[in-house]
């Protein structure tokens, strides 16, 4: 059994989240439109999520780390999404975010973007997740469907995820257009929370697409690197960016600052309908892009098998 350690956030209201959220995107985007609306039906185009909304005791998981990658990758720390929703006390929970997949299933590493209805007693988990690959074709972006050749839950060494009863309800949209400041979207989300609950961590999660625009993006390796990556130019020149192009369905997860839980304070995975996804850095087409997003205010933390031996490399 792995170590769950839990946590409460602060929750403010969604009318002050709002509020705060549109003076911060302010300083970083041309036009922004931040408001408290019904969250849209997210089973339908371009989500196609098997769940329809992000509401319902909404809570933030962060499973392993970073540390179990970096330096030298341990193998053997795979989880699954199914035990995740029951340590978090949310059986049946959906669940989106970023995180590895499993090498043990897959046979390679890769980006796991995890789109999941977990199991619960009266029905079968829907994986609804994506997994992008390096091709060995072309050394370019393979994105596939988790569900077209696997059909368990898993994921491999760390994951950053957001849960709830995947209901209807009201949603902070966000609408940000034209980047003209130098942070990326899901930063300045995070730092403009931060900035203003300063002491009182705020989780948030969600979806947000990029729909005009391109993106810089990443993807691991499919080999895991013989040599430890000991700092972040290490882990950069392993690594493998592309640019992107829009639409990208993006699934961020953001905690405002760590409360003392070495977290991830944010990471975002995305997919696409035209074959590229990944782990998403920037958008790179500062004064076309078009953000538009939906979030809710996690009130929970779990940390889940945290690393006793941890370092601050590869947490971009």
């Amino acid at each position: 059994m792995a170590k769950v350690e839990r946590f409460a956030f602060h929750v403010p209201s969604l009318e002050e989240l709002a509020g705060v959220l549109q003076k911060g995107l302010k300083e970083n985007f041309a036009d922004v439109q931040v408001s408290v609306v019904d969250c849209p039906d997210l089973t339908k185009e371009p989500f196609n999520f098997p769940a329809k909304g992000i509401c319902g005791k909404p809570r933030i998981a962060d499973v392993g780390g970073v540390p179990y990658l970096i330096p030298v990758v341990q193998k053997e720390k795979v989880y699954d999404l199914n035990t995740v929703a029951k340590d978090i006390e949310l059986p049946g929970a959906f669940i989106l975010g970023a995180g590895a997949a499993s090498s043990k299933v897959l046979g390679i590493n890769a980006e796991f973007i995890p789109i999941v209805q977990t199991k619960s007693e009266k029905k079968p988990a829907v994986n609804g997740s994506y997994i992008a690959q390096i091709n060995p074709a072309d050394k370019g972006c393979l994105l596939e469907k988790y569900s077209s050749k696997y059909t368990d839950c898993e994921f491999g060494l760390l994951a950053n995820l957001y849960a709830s009863e995947g209901q209807p309800g009201k949603v902070i949209e966000v609408k940000a257009n034209g980047r003209t400041g130098e942070l990326n979207f899901v930063t300045c989300l995070r730092q403009t929370l931060e900035k203003h609950y300063g002491e009182k961590p705020v989780g948030m999660g969600g979806t947000f697409i990029i729909q005009k625009g391109k993106a810089k993006i990443h993807i691991m390796p499919p080999e895991f690197s013989a040599c430890p990556l000991n700092t972040d130019e290490d882990v950069n020149n392993w690594l493998k960016f592309f640019e992107m192009k829009a639409p990208l369905i993006c699934q961020p997860v953001i905690v405002s600052r760590d409360p003392g839980f070495d977290l991830r304070v944010e990471h975002t995975h995305c997919f696409s309908h035209h074959g590229e996804g990944g782990h998403y850095h920037q958008d790179t087409s500062p004064d076309s892009v078009q953000y538009l997003g939906y979030f809710q205010p996690a009130e929970l933390l779990f940390r889940i098998d945290r690393p006793q031996e941890t370092h601050l490399v590869g947490r971009d």
